[in-house]
């Protein structure tokens, strides 16, 4: 099925942004994993594979609308120098995500391509959740302090 140009062109960067994320947790995780935080870890790791499923399903839905999915382009993973810089990072690379679903549901809304816009809510949701989350721990993180925030992720 032929999909419109700017709606394969928001999935394209929505899958840039994906692929980015995947690379960006899954270098936390091994970062947090030889710094001796290993539940940050887990949680990192499983948060890269969570982001490459993301991708898969943008993947499919570039290919189901004859578009050619850009696995070349990356944005700047962000590599922070200690956890706490990490977890930031990831914040913000995932304000980013629900800003770029956003704006891509619009961009599906104004093409007429409500699959495509399904898609896109369902994975605002899901990015909106992380938000929720990062949200909460960097609460935990000003109420109790680094030193005892980062010891729950031990």
């Amino acid at each position: 099925m032929q999909g419109d140009p700017r709606v394969i062109e928001i999935l394209n960067e929505a899958l840039t942004a994906e692929m980015t994320a995947v690379n960006q947790y899954f270098i936390a995780s091994k970062m947090a994993a030889d710094a001796g935080f290993s539940a940050l870890a887990k949680e990192y790791y499983d948060e890269s594979i969570g982001e490459m499923k993301h991708a898969e399903v943008l993947i499919e839905r570039i290919l189901f609308l004859d578009g050619v999915p850009n696995m070349q382009r990356l944005f700047p993973v962000g590599v922070g120098e200690s956890a706490v810089e990490q977890f930031r990072l990831n914040y913000e690379m995932e304000l980013g995500a629900v800003e770029r679903y956003q704006r891509g549901i619009g961009i599906c809304s104004e093409a007429g391509d409500a699959g495509s816009r399904v898609l896109l809510e369902k994975l605002l949701a899901e990015e909106e959740h992380h938000v929720d989350e990062a949200q909460s721990e960097l609460a935990n993180l000003e109420l109790l302090g680094e030193a005892l925030w980062l010891a729950k992720w031990v």
